[in-house]
């Protein structure tokens, strides 16, 4: 809800502050005035005079948290994001727009990336980072990939789904085609052995939630719409379209309508995680799935925060349980504070890490072989903070999959 479109929900507020004890930003900066204050009660008084906005609004996590929370279902979260996007004063900085940009910055990254990952990775390149871009030097960098998981696809995979009568639709997502094509790989293996073709969109841009946090409305609405075009026109096939990262289908189902002021009612309810599609048809006895007997992991599962919105981290749990040989042991739900680019910029890395103390701290204590989440900016903040080895949930089932005998059970 924009200038466009008024959110009233402020007005069931009934100022309870479960939201406040929720937030986790307030446990760790006083600075911030809290979710009921920045959204309800702010909105009360922008809406009279937009002067009455608070910069500190800037230190929201944008996790949603407080929404979850909320007894009420104040849309506390779109109320200070919308407040920022529609009042905030500070402009983006060239920092933000390289941190925003993934499409561009993974492009030009994926043809050289030994060099871009050594680059990013040595002690003075992070130091000039800090001091110019105000990019924290103690966070480190993804990985980039010699080759986008869409070049592998068209050259390897393509051909292939023709063969399937049953296809879904895929948004890979930027994490997926830049940094971890293996990632997609594992749901094209996947698909492919409980029957399912697996067809990429006509034409994909980031989902926008990083343009959107660093205040590039504008760009975020026109990657948006080409993002819902392709989907239509999937769904228009007959395709489910699947992701494998909460973030991207949280954006597209929730923040395309409540924060940019598109339509999707259409097409939401067909945009689903991929461990969702493939848990129900599990479930209802349409597909089945054999693993490896000699797979053996303890693995725990972090719920991230947008996934805790979505309210799906069942599927991924259960799927995992599913798997003869997992230890499985789900964690408390908490931030890691990561928040997409939130953790990168020198202002906020502290608060993240304080944010996420809780969380690393019992993941360390815990033991496992390796964490399950999947979001892949809390794998990059879990791996950093906690030292241990973080996995999408479509990898680690693909990887424990017997795809011979799975083939076989679903033909």
């Amino acid at each position: 809800m924009s200038k466009n479109k008024i959110d009233t929900s402020f007005e069931q507020c009934m100022k309870c502050t479960i939201c406040t004890v929720y937030c986790p930003v307030v446990a760790v900066n006083p600075a911030y005035p809290g979710p009921k204050q920045a959204g309800p009660d702010g909105e009360r008084y922008r809406l009279k005079n937009p002067l009455f906005y608070d910069e500190a609004l800037d230190l929201c996590l944008n996790c949603k948290r407080c929404e979850v929370a909320c007894p009420s279902n104040v849309k506390i979260g779109d109320l200070i994001q919308n407040a920022r996007l529609d009042y905030g004063t500070h402009k983006p900085k060239l920092r933000d727009y390289i941190l925003a940009n993934t499409d561009m910055m993974g492009t030009l990254a994926t043809g050289m990336a030994p060099v871009v990952n050594f680059t990013l990775g040595l002690k003075p390149v992070k130091m000039v980072m800090d001091k110019v871009l105000a990019v924290d030097h103690h966070r480190t960098f993804p990985k980039y990939a010699g080759q986008k998981f869409e070049t592998w696809f068209k050259r390897y995979a393509l051909k292939k789904q023709e063969q399937f009568s049953r296809k879904v639709s895929y948004f890979h997502g930027c994490y997926a085609n830049y940094n971890n094509p293996k990632l997609a790989k594992d749901l094209v293996k996947i698909m492919n052995a409980i029957g399912y073709g697996v067809n990429l969109l006509e034409k994909e841009k980031c989902c926008g939630v990083a343009l959107i946090s660093n205040g590039f409305k504008e760009q975020a609405l026109k990657q948006a719409e080409l993002n819902l075009s392709s989907i239509r026109k999937a769904v228009g096939r007959g395709e489910p379209v699947l992701t494998t990262s909460s973030t991207c289908t949280f954006t597209m189902r929730d923040e395309y309508e409540h924060i940019l002021g598109l339509e999707n009612n259409d097409v939401r309810d067909s945009i689903a995680l991929a461990t969702k599609f493939i848990y129900e048809a599990v479930d209802s006895g349409q597909v089945r799935l054999a693993f490896r007997k000699d797979y053996s992991k303890r693995i725990a599962y972090h719920t991230p925060c947008h996934m805790e919105k979505l309210g799906w981290a069942i599927y991924s749990t259960s799927l995992l349980r599913l798997i003869p040989g997992v230890d499985f042991l789900m964690l408390d739900s908490q931030c890691c504070g990561i928040a997409g680019t939130y953790g990168f910029k020198k202002e906020h890395y502290r608060d993240s890490q304080k944010i996420g103390e809780g969380l690393f701290q019992q993941i360390r204590d815990s033991r496992v072989d390796m964490v399950a989440t999947d979001c892949e900016t809390c794998k990059w903040q879990i791996e950093m903070s906690a030292g241990v080895q973080v996995e999408n949930p479509i990898s680690i089932i693909a990887d424990a999959l017997d795809v011979e005998e799975t083939i076989k059970l679903n033909r």
